[in-house]
């Protein structure tokens, strides 16, 4: 009996192993296609020829939009009214809303740019040709550390949520495609699936939906107030901020004492204060993964606090008088 159990305890993790390892075969097959594709069907098509698992086929919509389409820069920051049109029944309404939902990834599909609108659209779409059951999700990001302590009341972003073997998983697209970097506002294309089911606690970190329902967990707005800004390379790395969990500090608090897991000894770390807007590096106290190390805050430390692992921002808080 104990090695029936072993054996089926083997089984599993070999399984889970060879399912884990899939994505770089489905990520390599993917990044083997054309650049560009004349229609949505023959996307779709292709997709649906190579992959049979619900998993490997949303992973590959996933890739492809992520690799081909690049963050439209001309509508950075512009507000574009909403196209409206009538209609006379409940069918005709569903029938015009795909069709503009069609309309809008195409294009997306063909000038290979769009803003995150656009990329879950197209990711929308051709998740549905392909046999998956998926929904765009319009509603609130944590971007800029002038978001930190904001509300989440208005929408300024999109995702999506797809249907896995019955269970609803998250993704943004647009955020695994890459970002806008530097004074220019160049978009440069930066592979990231850590936004490719992302567990729904690591996703609240970033995203509250419009629609409550679509967090797939028990959170509130002020909840998402109060978190910190979390960058890419804080889920690419898989780091954790054990302390402090609140977004806003104080003055008042004198020293920070900050607790991280999931770091090496032979880690850059430190932090920049935007008072003086310099580069401090952190000694910090290492038990495994985990370490430890305290800030000082003085009656002028107010602004944007960050810390940074190997040239990267990792987290960012904003201090207030205390």
């Amino acid at each position: 009996m104990a090695n029936k159990i072993l054996n089926i305890g083997i089984a599993l993790l070999f399984s889970f192993t060879i399912y884990a390892q899939d994505y770089k075969k489905v990520d390599a097959t993917v990044k083997a296609y054309p650049h560009s594709f004349r229609t949505l069907d023959k996307l779709a098509s292709r997709i649906d020829k190579d992959f049979t698992r619900e998993d490997e086929k949303a992973r590959a919509i996933f890739t492809w939009i992520a690799t081909n389409i690049s963050y439209d820069l001309n509508a950075l920051g512009t507000t574009k009214k909403r196209s409206g049109f009538s209609y006379s029944s409940e069918s005709e309404l569903i029938a015009k809303q795909k069709q503009f939902q069609e309309d809008m990834a195409y294009i997306t599909l063909r000038s290979k740019k769009g803003v995150c609108q656009g990329y879950a659209t197209l990711y929308a779409v051709i998740a549905e040709k392909v046999g998956l059951e998926t929904e765009v999700v319009p509603g609130t990001a944590k971007s800029y550390p002038a978001h930190i302590g904001r509300y989440p009341n208005i929408s300024d972003h999109a995702w999506n949520v797809v249907k896995i073997n019955g269970e609803w998983k998250l993704l943004d697209v647009t955020w695994g495609a890459g970002s806008v970097i530097g004074s220019t506002k160049k978009f440069e294309f930066d592979f990231n699936d850590s936004y490719f089911f992302s567990s729904p606690k690591e996703f609240f970190l970033k995203h509250y939906p419009e629609d409550e329902k679509w967090l797939l967990l028990k959170a509130t707005k002020e909840e998402f107030a109060a978190l910190p800004l979390y960058y890419r390379n804080y889920f690419r790395e898989g780091y954790e901020v054990v302390a402090p969990t609140k977004g806003i500090l104080t003055t008042g608090q004198g020293v920070i004492s900050f607790i991280m897991k999931h770091l090496k000894v032979t880690d850059r770390i430190g932090y920049v204060l935007a008072k003086d807007n310099s580069f401090n590096e952190i000694k910090p106290v290492f038990n495994n993964d985990i370490a430890k190390f305290q800030i000082p805050l003085d009656r002028n430390s107010v602004g944007v606090l960050t810390i940074y692992v190997n040239g990267e921002s990792i987290v960012s808080y904003r201090i207030d008088k205390g």
